[in-house]
């Protein structure tokens, strides 16, 4: 990195090497200028796969109210899909189906539903399947996460967690399977995980035990079930700025500005893109992907217990 006495200030940020991290006034949101380098790797954020791919499917997201499944539900929705998202606050959900279908012109359904509870989730894919029909793209995105020293987290804490990622998820997956097999219907699920699965994460202990969870349903699930036509696959993403999460998980900004120096490509991840590789694995140009984990990041593998920089404190579930 570029010493501080070779350093100078040009038209208000610092010039240093490619990989060094520089600060300006971007905007009110940036705490960081993103390092030279990202340039090189601009963000696309138009859809990639043909307009009508998903013409005639319908799509079920979990959270897709908001973040990520919101960019995921639009993204479907543009490529022709009917969508169904699904998370407990019905009036942000109604919200984001109103604007998605109004840009798209198809048809996106909000129904409150909790992922914890199996008789919650029965009703809501019953009312999808009595509207839309069967999913056909099931996506299981709905998620819980804070940051806490592990002996610190009460027992209610951990098991709110794992109800959440690991049993919600099993919950919406199983429910759907069940009538896809009935109604002897093929599909395509594909369920969100993180980067720190494999190698775990301080901090952050039931959710990476939870999406750990989620990984082995989803390869066990693409052995057993390929018989009755259904594929599954786990995307792992890397940092991609959401307000939900981010207001939890880095409160301070440290580890924006830390993982933009640490990643080759020098800036984090967009919603757009996660959108655009979650269309791909859902679609038929992947059918022949199964039981697979993509890991979409570019951190290097030093930096997994990423939360170490981040101040820990707040209030625990009780």
């Amino acid at each position: 990195m570029a010493s501080a006495a070779g350093s100078r200030l040009l038209g208000g940020c610092r010039k240093a090497s490619p990989w060094t991290v520089t600060r300006c006034a971007l905007s009110t949101t940036s705490l960081a200028c993103m390092p030279s380098r990202a340039r090189f790797f601009p963000v696309s954020k138009t859809p990639m796969l043909p307009k009508d791919t998903f013409k005639g499917k319908v799509a079920f997201i979990t959270g897709g109210g908001t973040g990520l499944g919101k960019s995921m539900a639009e993204m479907l929705s543009s490529l022709g899909a009917e969508v169904t998202i699904t998370s407990r606050k019905l009036d942000v959900l109604q919200k984001t189906a109103d604007d998605i279908q109004g840009r798209t012109g198809n048809r996106v359904k909000a129904i409150a539903t909790d992922v914890r509870e199996p008789g919650s989730v029965r009703e809501v894919v019953s009312e999808c399947i009595e509207e839309m029909g069967l999913p056909h793209l099931v996506v299981n995105n709905a998620a819980g996460n804070f940051i806490s020293p592990t002996e610190r987290i009460s027992p209610n804490a951990w098991k709110t967690i794992i109800d959440i990622v690991l049993n919600g998820t099993a919950n919406v997956t199983l429910d759907i399977g069940k009538r896809l097999i009935a109604a002897n219907q093929g599909a395509s699920f594909l369920s969100i995980s993180t980067v720190y699965t494999q190698s775990g994460s301080a901090f952050v202990t039931p959710s990476a035990a939870a999406k750990a969870g989620v990984e082995a349903l989803t390869k066990s699930l693409a052995s057993e079930w390929a018989k009755y036509g259904m594929r599954f696959n786990c995307i792992a993403p890397g940092p991609i700025e959401t307000k939900g999460a981010f207001s939890r998980l880095d409160p301070t900004g440290r580890f924006k500005q830390k993982a933009m120096n640490r990643i080759p490509a020098g800036r984090l991840g967009e919603a757009e893109e996660l959108a655009n590789l979650s269309a791909y694995i859902l679609s038929d140009y992947a059918s022949w992907m199964t039981g697979s984990v993509s890991v979409a990041k570019q951190l290097k593998k030093t930096a997994v217990c990423f939360f170490l920089s981040v101040a820990v404190n707040g209030t625990l579930f009780n």
